[in-house]
């Protein structure tokens, strides 16, 4: 674990574990670069709820990183204040947006000239679409977002960037038909998101992990950015 005060610097070759300053203080952070060919963006995973348990280690976050590392995306999993090594409180979203703001404010000064893109699972999706419209990235992946679990979903401006939201249909924690219709229910975008309904799968995708990780790499496909050249040898 890198405890030097100063900030990291974003691993280029391996999984590094970070230290990131917060505004609540220290949050617990992996980088991890992409494989094969690289592309001009970077993902932040955030995670499901730290009250249930949810950590950056959750096999559903795990699985959507491994994902977009495969398809050339680095990818950045944080622990929100309060969990892990992480300091801080629970704060029920709003100091976890801040949380985030930290993260992305990081990953912008450590590779300027990528693009930014917000991915989360559960509390963790409701996180980056809260933050979404400020934070206007490249690409959002929604899994599971627990819209009619208590969070204001009303209020949240999803921004005109591709958007791929994910929902199994036998969701035993998220309503499916509240995301169905929170869906629906929204005005003023460009496009619908793309919506990718896997039927006979619960919310931590059991059985599922593998078929949810094909679900991403098939829905940010048409939106990868260009690959990076290699450097001349």
């Amino acid at each position: 674990m890198n405890t030097s005060p100063e900030m990291p610097v974003f691993p280029t070759d391996e999984t590094t574990s970070l230290v990131l300053p917060g505004p609540a203080g220290a949050l617990e952070a992996v980088a991890e670069p992409a494989e094969g060919r690289s592309r001009r963006a970077v993902a932040i995973v955030c995670h499901p709820l730290p009250t249930e348990g949810g950590t950056l280690h959750n096999k559903v976050v795990t699985m959507a990183a491994r994902a977009l590392r495969e398809s050339g995306i680095a990818t950045v999993r944080f622990n929100f204040r309060g969990t892990g090594a992480s300091e801080g409180e629970f704060d029920d979203g709003r100091g976890e947006r801040d949380d985030l703001r930290a993260v992305a404010a990081w990953v912008r000064q450590q590779r300027p000239g990528h693009a930014l893109w917000l991915a989360g699972f559960s509390f963790g999706a409701y996180v980056s679409l809260a933050l979404a419209a400020e934070l206007k990235p490249g690409m959002l992946i929604s899994i599971a977002p627990p819209a009619g679990r208590g969070w204001d979903f009303d209020a949240i401006q999803p921004p005109d960037c591709p958007w791929l939201v994910i929902q199994g249909d036998a969701d035993e924690i998220v309503d499916p038909e509240a995301v169905y219709a929170w869906l629906d229910g929204l005005n003023g975008r460009r496009a619908p998101p793309e919506l990718v309904r896997m039927p006979d799968t619960g919310h931590f995708f059991h059985r599922r992990l593998m078929d949810l990780r094909g679900a991403i790499k098939n829905g940010i496909r048409p939106y990868l950015p260009a690959e990076i050249a290699p450097p001349h040898g």
